[in-house]
């Protein structure tokens, strides 16, 4: 007569429900600019604050486009044949208009599958079309890597 032996087995871990929420994990201290600052403030702003963009915002606090670094490099470029950066204008003449946003209760994946398909660096977080902060790819890396791999379950 044979008999079977079987050795004793772990359960697997427990899957957790981890925090997965943009809110968990956004910038909410942001540097926002006017529509009317000026093309050369927000340079030296981005360079001074080690940022490479921000959200442009009106007199009411509404969202009303974006201003990044490439937007300023394109006038530097644009004073190449005069020899002189170009950082004369507006922010409402450069910035992007209709930026892409999301809520603060969105899943962490489904922002970053987001920014695979549109390649940008940043989202406004809106609460009642107001805007409450800011998510960007490596605010969603470092919600990822904050996750007990092991363990975690997308709730997505």
């Amino acid at each position: 007569m044979v008999k079977s032996y079987r050795a004793p087995t772990k359960d697997a871990p427990k899957a957790i429900d981890q925090a997965l929420k943009v809110s968990d994990f956004m910038t909410r201290k942001l540097v926002t600019f006017s529509p009317n600052d000026s093309i050369y403030f927000v340079l030296h702003t981005l360079v001074e604050k080690n940022i490479s963009g921000g959200p442009v915002i009106d007199e009411t606090g509404t969202l009303v486009g974006i201003i990044s670094e490439g937007d300023c490099l394109k006038q530097v470029v644009r004073g190449k044949y005069t020899n002189t950066p170009e950082l004369i204008g507006k922010v409402a003449d450069y910035m992007s208009l209709d930026p892409v946003t999301v809520g603060k209760e969105d899943n962490i994946l489904s922002v970053a599958k987001l920014f695979l398909k549109l390649r940008l660096r940043r989202f406004p977080v809106l609460e009642n079309n107001k805007l409450i902060g800011q998510i960007s790819q490596r605010d969603v890396m470092a919600a990822i890597d904050s996750l007990q791999n092991e363990t975690w379950q997308n709730n997505e």
